[in-house]
């Protein structure tokens, strides 16, 4: 049986870069790289709670930085832990996998089962942020909408959510897969294989943080126009 309403649910892997002081002697020369890209998704705590506001979802966000533990990384990905973290003893990053990404993740994935049990079709945006320039390039994109394009309704509703942008919004590029394939090793790919097309969509919105550090009045105009396009783009798949 298809399900009746949708459900909103919202998710923030990357939105803060705190450690707790059990484990700051890891991150002793690491302040730099904390304050960075590397070290969380500037802006991305922000729209997360807008969103989940506007669309009255829950939301499930860590502030622990992911140099910590990697909550967007399957346990087994090489980079679950980073540079700072990855020769700790194994007792420290088993305490770290218990503490911090177990109980995350779980979290959400129960949040998904009751909301499908009940009858309701997730769409579950998973809020992120990329910096301008990696490596000496500039990223070429204003917006990204991450999905899978094998399943027909991420596609339908990120394609109706570039074109409520591109009408409200024209001075914002959105594309598409960018700068990340929706499809490589992430918490969205992982609860695809957990839950049916018709009952979840997972898409990572990710915003490119040139704008977080644009005026104040610029950057609470962007996060608008990309909520409200989402918003109106639901209405459209």
């Amino acid at each position: 049986m298809q399900p009746s309403t949708d459900f909103f649910l919202i998710t923030c892997e990357h939105g803060g870069n705190r450690i707790p002081s059990a484990y700051r002697y890891f991150f002793q020369d690491g302040a730099a790289l904390l304050h960075s890209h590397r070290g969380y998704d500037a802006g991305a705590l922000r729209v997360a709670r807008e969103l989940a506001r506007t669309l009255d979802g829950p939301l499930f966000a860590c502030s622990v930085s992911r140099l910590l533990i990697e909550l967007n990384r399957s346990p087994k990905h090489p980079r679950l832990y980073s540079e700072m973290t990855r020769a700790a003893p194994a007792g420290v990053r088993q305490e770290l996998f218990e503490r911090y990404y177990l109980p995350y993740r779980t979290a959400v994935e129960e949040r998904i089962a009751r909301a499908n049990a009940d009858g309701s079709r997730v769409i579950h945006i998973s809020s992120q942020s990329f910096t301008h320039e990696l490596n000496g390039e500039l990223r070429n994109a204003d917006v990204g909408l991450l999905y899978d394009p094998a399943r027909a309704a991420e596609a339908s509703l990120c394609r109706q959510w570039r074109s409520a942008l591109k009408e409200t919004a024209p001075a914002l590029k959105t594309r598409m897969n960018y700068p990340y394939a929706g499809t490589t090793d992430g918490f969205t790919v992982h609860l695809r294989r957990r839950f049916a097309g018709a009952n979840y969509l997972g898409i990572e919105l990710e915003l490119n943080q040139k704008h977080v550090l644009e005026s104040a009045a610029h950057w609470r105009a962007v996060r608008t126009a990309v909520i409200e396009a989402l918003r109106d783009a639901v209405q459209r798949a």
